[in-house]
């Protein structure tokens, strides 16, 4: 234990007097912070008379890691802690592991950005590059990497002027390191399957896509824009999903923004890949009255795959394995029904959950409180309807991710939280339609 405790100060020791490439929409936000955010949304929540469901949805994916629940005494000490819990020397994420990491991440990656309502339309669409790489070596390794947003053209154009080339504005993303991940970030890392699971502190680097994307140099620094969506600056959860393509080099990256009263604010996807990235199938469509069959048909049925489950933070070991079996289907009464079922490897055990909701075009509405909106290019976003009334009956909730590449085949990253805010685990699944 002492030799990982060595490590991580090594890294703080490394860090020290080197600025960090935040801009002024990037102001620090501790996990003490998100646990008084998380704290006050449970203050918030027990003022107000909350119906209890027996479906309870928030609490119930992924089935087979669902946590204990814990006595309000407990979540109170624990919401207080600042850092990374102690585990056992044993169970820490090699370097080797850390570099994997950052090995994935390392290249020039093109983009597009898309900002969506609840009901998966598409807000925002804005061409993007990513630029990655490592310095330092071993226990001081860090990835750096800067986005660059192509700036919008400003509104004040002039008769016979050429339309100029266009101009793309520079965001430095704060480098990632040994110590960053574990404290900051509870990342949840999956090297086998290419895909990981991040927390931000705050909604800054998504604020200054937007703005440059969007208002470019016409951005009066207004705090709500006209016709422009922005996060929120204080939002209760910022959560990074990111699944890398099975056939190719892409990825996508998705976030969940909540806003301070654990509401969904918006979500946001960047689709990118180390070559040409062509955009998301349907998405220039934005008719609110468009059915949502196409997106949905796509995720009727049966589908059967593996699940693994990684405890956060760089001393992210594995939890739990398991086989998992989903039926969606729609009765002829329009009802949504979907059952999980998930049996842990090795062993008979078998957990089934019971769900049912309704569609509402793109948003699927399930009993107890949970949401899907389903999104252009076989993708869709879980997310609790409203995270107050989970921590108010003390449950873990999660954020789901979901990205059916091709037909019939897919790929989903289940993020679960404690009800005191801390990303506990992370679990990926690769699951087939049969």
């Amino acid at each position: 234990m002492a030799r990982v405790r060595l490590r991580i100060d090594k890294v703080q020791r490394a860090a020290g007097g080197k600025s960090t490439n935040l801009t002024p929409l990037s102001s620090r936000f501790t996990p003490l912070a998100m646990a008084e955010t998380l704290a006050g949304l449970r203050l918030a929540a027990s003022a107000v008379p909350h119906p209890r469901s027996s479906g309870r949805p928030c609490a119930a994916a992924p089935a087979h890691h669902r946590l204990p629940q814990l006595r309000r005494g407990q979540l109170c000490a624990r919401a207080a802690v600042t850092g990374a819990p102690e585990v056992d020397e044993d169970e820490a994420m090699s370097i080797d592991n850390l570099c994997r990491f950052f090995d994935l991440n390392v290249g020039k990656w093109n983009g597009i950005f898309y900002q969506f309502d609840a009901h998966g339309r598409v807000q925002q669409e804005i061409s993007t590059r990513l630029s990655a790489s490592t310095y330092g070596e071993d226990d001081l390794i860090s990835l750096m990497q800067s986005l660059y947003i192509k700036q919008a053209s400003s509104g004040i154009t002039f008769a016979d002027e050429e339309d100029p080339e266009p101009e793309w504005a520079e965001y430095k993303i704060k480098e990632t390191n040994m110590f960053t991940v574990d404290k900051y970030q509870q990342i949840g890392f999956f090297p086998e399957q290419k895909a990981f699971a991040l927390r931000y502190q705050t909604a800054g680097m998504l604020e200054t896509v937007l703005r440059a994307g969007v208002l470019g140099d016409d951005d009066t620094g207004e705090e709500s824009p006209r016709n422009l969506k922005i996060p929120s600056r204080k939002p209760s959860i910022v959560c990074e999903n990111c699944i890398y393509s099975l056939d190719g080099n892409g990825r996508v990256r998705a976030f969940h923004i909540m806003d301070p009263k654990g509401v969904l604010d918006t979500l946001i996807v960047f689709h990118e890949s180390q070559g040409t990235v062509l955009p998301l199938a349907d998405s220039s469509t934005n008719d609110p009255e468009l059915p949502s069959n196409d997106r949905i048909n796509a995720l009727l049925g049966r589908w059967e795959g593996h699940s693994v489950t990684k405890r956060s933070g760089v001393y992210g070991a594995t939890l739990d394995e398991a086989d998992t079996v989903v039926l969606l289907e729609i009765d002829n009464n329009g009802q949504l029904i979907q059952d999980n079922i998930s049996t842990k490897t090795g062993t008979s055990t078998t957990t089934t959950i019971h769900w049912t909701g309704i569609a509402n075009n793109n948003l699927l509405q399930f009993d107890g409180g949970y949401e899907i909106t389903l999104l252009p290019g076989g993708m869709y976003m879980g997310y609790p309807s409203d995270i107050s009334k989970c921590i108010e009956q003390l449950d873990p909730f999660n954020l789901e991710f979901c990205w059916m590449e091709s037909p019939g085949k897919r790929q989903r990253l289940v993020r679960t939280f404690d009800s005191a805010g801390l990303a506990v685990s992370s679990t990926y699944f690769i699951e087939t339609r049969v």
